[in-house]
């Protein structure tokens, strides 16, 4: 009788408290890795080519401890990807708010998951032999209540506690803190046309998913991590499989090269596709100049004694380097209002949408492109606003 009330407190294991905790965050982690690099590099961006043997391994595990399917995951994330912010993001706190995404992000993804269009239309390349059909997609509870059965087993009556907490940490890290913080609070490397951020520089906890603004801009690299300051671990996995024959990457974010300062007043093909390449990077850089017109706009209201314009303007400091398409009617006629009011902010914020339109041209040649682009820079250079002439000719440092 002692045995077995003994064998229900401790399990077969019979841990430590500590050592609970650590086969905890152990056992969570696994499946952080296999998020990040199975379902996100690998699956739904295809930046990274796992070996059979892991490939299957992850996709077990996440059958275990989280009961999802790679296909309906995949197709969510992809859509997006495609839908960012807008109408159909299936969990941007753009369109359903922070509150929202940040505590019912799992309800969010089932719901999308219920989506037959949705997966027809973005679940495609994903697995689908035999076992995928017939049991993971099928019985994807069954996973969930195996892996109770073996905490309980292992752990005795706290493995219901680890269970509990495997069950509540893609949720909670992936679908409140990734898809809800993510696109609400952070620094951004690249002015991307979304609301992503990096959460934190280190991406230790999630594998580095926290660094989700680099990942927007450069949706199908393998590496998340891009300045030096940045670490991101699931990178580091990537290549210890690598260097084991275990995984193969497929692409990296574009490695960005500044010529000499002295070399800058020549703009070639070499410049224009350094630019377009790295065009949310020039983005982010160009904020500077909107912040730079924005300060100087504030000081000479604040000096006339003009609140409500100032209240106005600063107000709409945000959406100011945010393109038109992406802010609500409301939103837009505040800013357009702002803008009226501050003629040299305006011309910065004009020039900042005619080079977003240069580089989104699909129909326009390479000589066409290199002509627009020189003759924007000229009308910057003349423009009589120091931080935009300075900024016209750094673009000149920029190689493919």
């Amino acid at each position: 009788m002692n045995t077995w009330l003994s064998f229900l407190h401790g399990g077969m294991l019979d841990l430590g408290p500590w050592a609970l905790v650590g086969v905890t965050l152990a056992l969570t982690h696994v499946t952080i890795a296999a998020v990040t690099l199975y379902l996100h590099r690998s699956q739904a961006h295809r930046g990274l080519d796992l070996h059979p043997a892991v490939a299957h391994f992850f996709r077990f595990w996440l059958w275990l401890t989280t009961g999802m399917v790679t296909r309906e995951w995949v197709a969510i994330h992809r859509k997006h990807h495609a839908k960012c912010e807008r109408e159909g993001d299936p969990h941007s706190p753009a369109v359903f708010g922070l509150a929202q995404v940040f505590f019912r992000g799992a309800e969010l993804y089932r719901d999308e998951a219920k989506n037959a269009e949705t997966l027809a239309r973005y679940g495609h390349g994903t697995p689908d032999d035999w076992i995928e059909r017939h049991l993971y997609s099928r019985h994807n509870l069954l996973g969930v209540s195996l892996m109770l059965i073996l905490d309980l087993a292992l752990f005795g009556v706290v493995g219901l506690t680890i269970w509990a907490v495997q069950m509540a940490w893609i949720p909670f890290w992936a679908a409140g803190v990734v898809n809800g913080l993510g696109h609400a609070w952070g620094y951004r490397n690249f002015a991307c046309p979304d609301d992503s951020t990096n959460v934190v520089p280190w991406g230790l906890l999630i594998g580095g998913e926290e660094l989700h603004n680099n990942h927007h801009a450069y949706g199908t690299s393998a590496k998340f991590s891009s300045r030096w300051y940045e670490f991101d671990l699931g990178w580091a996995y990537i290549r210890i499989l690598q260097a084991l024959g275990l995984a193969q990457v497929r692409r990296v974010a574009p490695r960005l090269r500044l010529r000499a300062p002295d070399a800058a007043d020549t703009l070639g093909q070499d410049q224009l596709q350094g630019i377009i390449v790295h065009r949310y990077e020039v983005l982010a850089r160009y904020s500077g100049v909107v912040k730079a017109a924005l300060a100087h706009e504030l000081e000479a209201l604040k000096q006339r004694h003009r609140r409500g314009e100032w209240q106005l303007l600063r107000r709409c400091r945000k959406w100011l380097v945010r393109d038109a398409a992406a802010l609500a009617p409301r939103e837009q006629a505040q800013v357009e209002r702002a803008l009226s009011l501050a003629p040299a902010l305006s011309t910065v914020v004009q020039m900042r949408r005619e080079l977003t339109a240069l580089w989104e041209s699909s129909s326009a040649s390479s000589e066409q492109l290199l002509a627009d682009l020189r003759a924007w820079c000229l009308r910057a250079r003349a423009s009589g606003i120091d931080a935009l002439e300075q900024f016209a000719l750094q673009l000149g440092r920029y190689a493919a």
